[in-house]
């Protein structure tokens, strides 16, 4: 755990934070001598500031930040969360709550509902909850296609989720140097989805899920690219991370069939390039149809002659920065807006088409062939990235 948050600390000072209050909390719940005054006592002294509870079954405890136990009621509650029928978890912090208050009280409440024998639902509050690292065994559960339902639904609850609320996956993936799961905790800290969010590692792939407050949210995709465009004061190496982090965002699901969302999100994450904040994010619902592309054969799509060309281009002095300005102005359709997203003079866009222009024989100002381009590009996207 502390290498872990040495490394998250380059990458978002707020969600290595984050991770800190979950791995207090999973240790206190692994120590096997969780009681009602431990917890109280090491939340305060987490929270630095006075921190109770009250269980359904009577138990009470109130402490203050330097380890005293306090009589009485509380003068002033900050923030609280409900245990149910009877009982609740609360801060007294002067002044306005500090950024992390909510969730140590969510963990707090998980950790006080174990005390008491009860279940531990999911936030309700809409509240963003960016950054909160899942189990991987749990994880897994609510992906496998060979689980019954009743054992997904006990990993969502387990997880902090509903199983009656829909929700969405999201797939990964960052810099070949650095942890997947990290740089989707940082992407997701900065993101500050108004959901419920759950972060693990798969493989290479950081796998979130998302669950949204009600069924009619939007997608993530526009929160998710401005974390990719803003990486938020952070040193260059948060910066360079987010530059090179890919995602993939799948569709609305119920939540007992997160998998078909994870098979999207997967799929979407092969449309994705690394660079622009527009092409760092891939949304499967925006896709549509063009998802059925990546149905076929990595090494068809690789054959293409068209994709062969944008990779001969590619291999030319700044032929990246080429395909990027190809790539920019047939999703534009404008040279001052693709120009615009590059942070580049129209001139220099202008005359990066042109070479294209010259080299494949298309006239990108004819729908037609800017829809070949298109393809051309997505076929060699598709090629590089097999599923």
């Amino acid at each position: 755990m502390k290498g872990l948050l040495l490394r998250l600390s380059a990458l978002d000072a707020d969600a290595a934070t984050a991770v800190r209050v979950i791995a207090h909390f999973e240790a206190l719940l692994g120590s096997g001598a969780l009681d009602a005054i431990s917890l109280a006592r090491s939340t305060a002294g987490l929270a630095e500031c006075a921190a109770g509870l009250e269980l359904p079954d009577g138990r009470r405890a109130r402490f203050g930040p330097g380890g005293a136990a306090l009589q009485g009621e509380p003068d002033a509650v900050s923030r609280s969360a409900e245990l149910g029928p009877s009982g609740r978890v609360w801060l007294e912090r002067p002044g306005p709550p500090g950024p992390f208050d909510e969730l140590i009280l969510e963990w707090m409440a998980i950790a006080a509902r174990t005390l008491s024998g009860g279940p531990t639902p999911p936030r309700t509050s809409g509240q963003p909850d960016a950054a909160n690292a899942a189990d991987p065994a749990l994880m897994e559960l609510v992906l496998s296609e060979r689980e019954s339902d009743h054992d997904r639904a006990r990993a969502l609850r387990l997880l902090g989720l509903a199983p009656e609320l829909p929700l969405r996956m999201v797939a990964v993936r960052g810099a070949p140097a650095v942890d997947a799961g990290l740089d989707a905790v940082a992407l997701l800290g900065r993101a500050r989805l108004e959901a419920v969010v759950r972060v693990t590692r798969t493989g290479p792939w950081g796998t979130v899920l998302v669950q949204p407050p009600d069924a009619a949210a939007d997608s993530p995709a526009p929160a998710l690219r401005a974390a990719v465009a803003d990486p938020r004061r952070g040193p260059d190496v948060a910066r360079d991370s987010a530059r090179r982090v890919r995602v993939g965002v799948g569709g609305l699901v119920p939540a007992l069939a997160a998998r078909h969302s994870w098979a999207q999100a997967c799929t979407a994450l092969r449309f994705a390039v690394a660079g622009s904040p527009r092409e760092a994010v891939a949304d499967h619902d925006a896709l549509g149809p063009v998802a059925l592309l990546a149905d076929i054969p990595a090494e068809r799509l690789a054959a293409l002659p068209e994709a062969r060309q944008l990779d001969a281009l590619a291999a030319q002095p700044n032929g990246d920065l080429t395909i990027a300005a190809l790539a920019a102005f047939c999703r534009t359709g404008s040279l001052r807006q693709a120009a615009a997203e590059l942070h580049l003079h129209h001139s220099s866009v202008a005359a990066r088409l042109a070479h294209v222009e010259a080299a494949l024989g298309w006239r990108l100002r004819d729908p037609e062939y800017r829809f070949h381009a298109q393809l051309a590009l997505y076929a060699r996207r598709l090629a590089a990235a097999p599923s």
